[in-house]
């Protein structure tokens, strides 16, 4: 089965040869629109993971692929476990942030509470990158990363994949990677995937994790974790649950400050702090960067064209409509009855627990500090209002943009300058936002104190790291809040009356085999 795999990979790469001697030699030759910003490395594993990325395979198969546990080799430890059903409260303190939320209309599924599957993860010294892991049972194997994990933290991981694909066995190297550098056991999360399990099935799966972590229910194999000693990670789709997650306990803190799990009532804690890479903060896609930074990234643009837009500055014309991704059908996708996202209803998509980018500031007040990390990709421009907006709240904020990197740059080259310096922060915050270093101080503070200096700004890192500068989060964009929410109505309003034409040709359909 292995050779057959290695066998369609290196098909697969034969068939863009092609593909790499043009990029090569329009790189060489400073022809391409990315000279300047990317190294011919960059260039050539953007060019390749977008090439990859289509709308030819199903849905269901693109799953399979994307969820395919190889098995775990090398350096890490990976403990297997199953936190059980809580009671229905769970789910219920989820819908009761939902509705505190709402602005009008917007409509959901009511998942059930489920069990949630996650994988303790740490980083093992000492073995090749071939060593399988011992034939020990799983509590064990925690025991010794935990020997290997002496921090005095816990990781919570969310793992990327537009909500609808990959799993924590596709992350278990940056996982690993984050044990290492922060010294701290990383619990990364299986949560249920749309399209199947639209929202918000993926935050109660994410509630129930963070309640597991810090109050173990009965055969964990963890000791109850202290809220303060707890940072929420993740990566794109993940960053935003990330983001969600720490907005329902906000929300829950104002509405239901405590929640029954698993026979007793716990309080609704905040996490010492929110760690993201390239998160995903606006799910109607109408920032300008979408389109202005595709060159740049491996992240298409929408399939059709947008309402309002810097590239496209007048609205859609009535004819064009927002069409669903367009995968070949099978038993996943397109859902019954039909939906324009995957992910969730048009009408949610401005929910502040959907697109954390929507919704006012005050909704951000008393949150943990947060640390974004980016490229200059499609998500940048969302990545850069929501800092903003959360900074204005008087959160503490730490962006770092690198310039020409496509999103997640530091996941897919490990080994890179950038890489490295994005991993060493993306961590290095993490660590110090658990010892306490990671607030508003004075200037003469800022002086002694390096983290301190950067929060409220975003500090800019220059093509192969050779210029920095910084700029104050209120200067960081032109576009103001009113803007902002002007662009992502017109996209929400497009998908809905989209959603609405999808609708009734559905019904019209079923009412004609009647």
């Amino acid at each position: 089965m292995a050779k057959i795999r290695l066998l369609a990979v290196l098909r697969e790469l034969l068939l863009r040869i092609p593909l790499v001697l043009k990029t090569v030699l329009l790189h060489v030759l400073r022809l391409s629109p990315v000279t300047g910003k990317q190294d011919l490395r960059t260039e050539l594993t953007v060019a390749i993971i977008r090439s990859f990325l289509s709308f030819s395979m199903p849905v269901s198969k693109q799953q399979q692929r994307s969820t395919h546990d190889p098995g775990v080799r090398g350096p890490l430890w990976v403990s297997k476990v199953r936190f059980p059903r809580p009671e229905d409260d769970v789910r219920r303190a989820v819908f009761a942030a939902i509705d505190a939320l709402k602005t009008g209309g917007e409509t959901y599924d009511e998942p059930g509470v489920m069990p949630v599957e996650a994988e303790w993860t740490g980083y093992r010294s000492g073995v090749g990158r071939r060593t399988p892991l011992p034939d020990i049972s799983e509590e064990e194997k925690y025991k010794r990363l935990l020997k290997e994990s002496p921090a005095d933290m816990t990781v919570i991981y969310f793992h990327g994949g537009a909500y609808y694909l990959m799993d924590p066995c596709t992350h278990r190297v940056t996982t690993s990677r984050i044990s290492k550098l922060t010294g701290a056991p990383v619990l990364s999360v299986r949560y249920r995937l749309a399209p199947q399990n639209p929202f918000p099935a993926a935050l109660v799966d994410a509630l129930v994790a963070y309640l597991s972590v810090l109050h173990p229910p009965p055969g964990s194999l963890h000791a109850p974790v202290p809220a303060s000693k707890v940072v929420f990670m993740g990566d794109s789709a993940g960053g935003n649950l990330c983001l969600v997650l720490l907005q329902t306990l906000l929300t829950l803190r104002r509405v239901a400050p405590t929640v029954r799990f698993h026979g007793r009532d716990v309080p609704v804690e905040l996490p010492a702090g929110v760690s993201l890479f390239s998160p995903w903060c606006d799910m109607t896609r109408t920032m300008p960067s979408i389109v202005i930074n595709a060159k740049y990234d491996y992240l298409d643009p929408p399939p059709c064209k947008l309402p309002l837009h810097h590239a496209h500055p007048e609205p859609a014309p009535p004819e064009t409509l927002y069409h669903p991704w367009p995968f070949p059908d099978d038993h996943v996708w397109p859902c019954n009855p039909p939906r324009v996202d995957i992910y969730s209803n048009a009408n949610a998509v401005m929910h502040p627990l959907v697109s954390p980018l929507a919704g006012s500031k005050d909704l951000w007040k008393n949150s943990p500090p947060i640390f974004i990390t980016m490229g200059e990709e499609g998500l940048t421009d969302e990545g850069l209002l929501f800092a903003r907006k959360v900074h204005q709240a008087g959160v503490p904020v730490i962006v770092e943009q690198f310039e020409g990197m496509p999103h997640c740059f530091g996941m897919i080259m490990v080994g890179s300058r950038a890489g490295r310096r994005c991993f060493e922060a993306w961590t290095g915050f993490s660590r110090d936002v658990v010892a306490g270093r990671i607030k508003k101080r004075s200037a003469k503070e800022e002086e002694a104190e390096p983290a301190a200096s950067r929060i409220g700004k975003v500090t800019f890192i220059g093509y192969k790291l050779r210029w920095e500068k910084q700029i104050p989060l209120d200067e960081v964009h032109p576009f103001n809040d009113d803007k902002v929410e002007a662009l992502m109505r017109q996209g929400k309003q497009w998908r809905v009356e989209s959603e609405k034409a999808l609708l009734s040709r559905w019904y019209a359909s079923k009412k004609a085999k009647l």
